[in-house]
């Protein structure tokens, strides 16, 4: 069993095109998404249409939910102009897609933790900003009641993987489209890729044991920074050209 795993394309289009092509050069034919699919200043037309053709297993990301829960005006910078540039059609794609799922009877796939679509699982956030590995009992607590050897999710947008004291693995995939961004929950942080590469994850049972790889794959991501500062996203411009916030 060999398959691709995905997450936060974040509307870059240009940047999940890159890993698309990577996962076919890899031989790969199957996906999953773990979400946060459109929002953010970017493409997120383009990217959607790619994705709803795409022949993958999706999971719903908190930002995908934004788009469907609230009105224009309630969302935030990233939403309310990928909201814009969606057709209905997109919408209710997103309205079907699940917030948890079981791929191959073998795999849970979430987009942060089973059970909240905002939380940290592989990471923590402390006081002063610092971001750190989250402590394992707390990465542990998440995870009890799930059976599958294997548990992909995202959210943070740093590629992790974490051995479970049973011998389960816990996958961060890292970001397909954004390198980094600022966020104030649970308190005043960043995060940052150190790189502007496309981000994505290879998952492969041999001998019953998972091996993960994390791929890291160039693009034109000068012209996707471009796009982000014409949209008045200055920090998102520059995470995208240097993979730093500033």
């Amino acid at each position: 069993m060999r398959f691709a795993a995905i997450a936060d394309v974040h509307g870059n289009y240009l940047a999940l095109e890159a890993v698309l092509a990577d996962i076919g050069a890899q031989g790969i034919g199957e996906i999953v998404n773990l979400g946060d699919m459109a929002s953010g200043p970017l493409d997120a037309r383009r990217t959607m249409d790619a994705l709803v053709a795409l022949d993958a297993v999706h999971v719903l990301g908190n930002h995908d939910r934004y788009l469907i829960d609230r009105p224009p005006e309630k969302m935030g910078s990233w939403d309310r102009p990928a909201h814009a540039q969606l057709e209905t059609h997109h919408l209710d794609w997103l309205r079907a897609v699940p917030k948890t799922t079981v791929f191959r009877d073998q795999v849970f796939l979430c987009h942060a933790t089973p059970d909240h679509d905002e939380v940290y699982w592989l990471d923590t956030v402390l006081p002063d900003g610092t971001v750190r590995l989250s402590a394992l009992d707390a990465i542990e607590k998440h995870a009890e009641g799930i059976t599958q050897s294997l548990i992909l999710c995202a959210h943070t947008h740093l590629a992790r993987a974490v051995r479970l004291r049973d011998g389960r693995l816990i996958v961060n995939p890292g970001s397909v489209g954004s390198p980094g961004y600022r966020d104030t929950h649970p308190f005043a942080h960043v995060i940052e890729a150190g790189t502007p590469d496309a981000r994505y994850a290879i998952l492969e049972l041999v001998d019953g044991k998972w091996r993960v790889t994390f791929r890291h794959v160039p693009y034109d991501h000068e012209t996707m920074a471009a796009l982000a500062r014409q949209n008045g996203q200055a920090e998102l411009a520059a995470a995208l050209a240097t993979g730093w916030i500033g």
